[in-house]
């Protein structure tokens, strides 16, 4: 067999998406994971792909909003070679203002986003309706942000897979010989191995638990955000929400009290949700780089491997544009990585 160009490690959002990206450019790709598509963080129910606030710009806001007005593209390209949906849907998002104060410094960010997202998507404060499908909002006033999306993350992992197969990459679940430059995308425990490596903490895992319920007819709608809480709905019908964020755990795969507490706040502060059926939970770790950014370059001290890794929370937000990235690092040898995200 022909030897691979290039060899991925991790079958999380990051792994598949580098692989991606460089079969496209008519790289030879071989994939390895050595448990299973979407064993980490990937493989959970929330899927939100949602920006930071339009203000303070810097080189991270600059790299998410490049990422996430590429994202329909990006899939539409996946799904047209896989034949599966990724379930991926700019719907937008809502989220509920408290006071007055809260109402102004909205507008001015609205203003801002003006500028900042290029006329491509807006953020608006629009008069809350009273509607069955709002977050609370005591000021009278909510945000309608356009450039908020979602993709069903198992899905989309899916399709991933799909259409690597479909370029003739190879996948491997297992071990296998490197071969080529390798890129490490295997989130939390590549924190880990780069924090060995270097001496100090580079990052960690941070675990997370979701739920999902079944209530089939919202999939147009946008997904809403309430202090944190993230309630996403989905084309097969799911409604899923999360996510805690928790630094301490016993069973990191395990869901819990705190997954409890999720579904019974989500259902207090959506009415709508109350008699939704539970159709799935889950729980693992995203990784978390110390910097709170992606780690994206060259892994130092080790000659021909790189890091493509950190997507805490916004992995899939982010992943389009990290993919770009890193390959034009490592398969062109043009660095245009932020220096912000270097390991």
């Amino acid at each position: 067999m022909t030897r691979a160009d290039l060899t991925v490690r991790g079958g999380g959002i990051f792994g598949l998406s580098v692989a991606w990206e460089a079969v496209q450019r008519g790289a030879r790709v071989r994939l390895i994971e050595s448990e299973r598509i979407g064993a980490g963080a990937s493989g959970g129910l929330v899927g939100a792909l949602a920006p930071h606030t339009p203000e303070g710009w810097n080189p991270v806001k600059a790299f998410q909003l490049a990422s996430l007005l590429a994202a329909e593209d990006w899939w539409r390209a996946v799904e047209a070679a896989s034949g599966l949906s990724a379930g991926y849907a700019r719907a937008g998002r809502l989220q509920g203002l408290a006071d007055a104060a809260a109402v102004a410094l909205a507008r001015a960010r609205g203003l801002a986003a003006e500028t900042l997202w290029q006329g491509r998507a807006h953020w608006r404060v629009v008069p809350a309706t009273g509607a069955d499908w709002e977050p609370p909002a005591a000021s009278g006033f909510l945000i309608h942000d356009t450039l908020s999306a979602r993709v069903h993350p198992q899905q989309a992992l899916a399709a991933l897979t799909a259409a690597l197969s479909a370029k003739a990459a190879e996948i491997v679940l297992g071990e296998a010989e490197e071969q080529g430059a390798v890129i490490w995308a295997i989130g939390a425990a590549g924190l880990e191995a780069l924090s060995r490596d270097l001496g100090r903490k580079a990052g960690q895992g941070v675990k997370g638990q979701a739920v999902a319920v079944h209530l089939p007819g919202h999939a147009a709608r946008p997904q809403l955000f309430i202090d944190g809480l993230h309630i996403v709905p989905h084309a097969d019908g799911s409604v899923a929400i999360g996510s805690t964020t928790e630094n301490q755990w016993t069973a990191a795969r395990t869901t819990d009290a705190q997954a409890d507490a999720l579904l019974a706040r989500a259902r207090d502060l959506v009415p709508l949700l109350r008699d939704a059926p539970e159709v799935a939970r889950w729980a693992g770790l995203r990784p978390r780089a110390a910097s709170r950014g992606p780690l994206l370059g060259a892994w130092p001290g080790r000659p021909g491997h790189f890091i493509a890794n950190g997507g805490f929370k916004i992995g899939f937000g982010i992943a389009p544009e990290a993919a770009r990235l890193i390959c034009d690092l490592v398969l062109d040898g043009r660095d245009g990585i932020p220096a912000e995200f270097a390991p």
